[in-house]
């Protein structure tokens, strides 16, 4: 019984130990400070599999979005640069779709980036409105707009099963395609 003892009570000091040290034994890494001073990071959204961090850094009041991998923080490439500032960025499952709003002159749009193939789609949003905020489905084929029309805020739903290929997590079949089939 007083090995027993001796045996809890030297699991309580080593425990004890290691919150005052500030161990988290690795459960709360934080990404890496992305370029020469700093910023403020906003808007973080994670792909599906959790591979991806998408993120609005926000330096002298302009917003742009960075896509980093996790864990190591090493940044992929995107072809948004002329359409600052950025916001709300929302990726797919695998990250292949990064939705995003972005400033064009005087026009807010809602774009989609295909990071596989390139490619960049620009979201036809209804007369009037303005989006705010977006919500990208995990598999890519729907998008959620919060919009801006007449002094009310609204939420629109887009199905994008024509434009877009699935973003499937590995292993998962396609099904459907018949007549009638989602």
């Amino acid at each position: 019984m007083a090995a027993r003892l001796a045996s809890l009570r030297g699991l309580s000091v080593l425990l004890a130990a290691l919150v005052l040290s500030g161990c988290d034994l690795g459960a709360s890494r934080r990404a890496p400070d992305v370029g020469p001073g700093g910023g403020n990071r906003i808007d973080p959204a994670l792909s599906g599999d959790g591979r991806l961090l998408a993120s609005v850094l926000e330096r002298d009041g302009q917003g742009r979005v960075i896509v980093q991998q996790q864990p190591g923080g090493g940044l992929r490439p995107l072809r948004l640069r002329r359409r600052q500032p950025h916001g709300s960025p929302s990726l797919s499952w695998n990250g292949r779709y990064l939705a995003v709003l972005v400033q064009e002159g005087a026009q807010r749009r809602a774009v989609i980036e295909d990071r596989l193939r390139g490619r960049l789609l620009r979201l036809p949003l209804p007369p009037g409105s303005q989006p705010e905020r977006l919500s990208l489905a995990s598999d890519g084929t729907r998008l959620a707009v919060q919009l801006l029309r007449n002094g009310r805020r609204q939420v629109e739903v887009f199905d994008l099963r024509g434009l877009l290929e699935r973003d499937l997590p590995p292993g998962q079949a396609v099904l459907g395609g018949g007549a009638g089939q989602p």
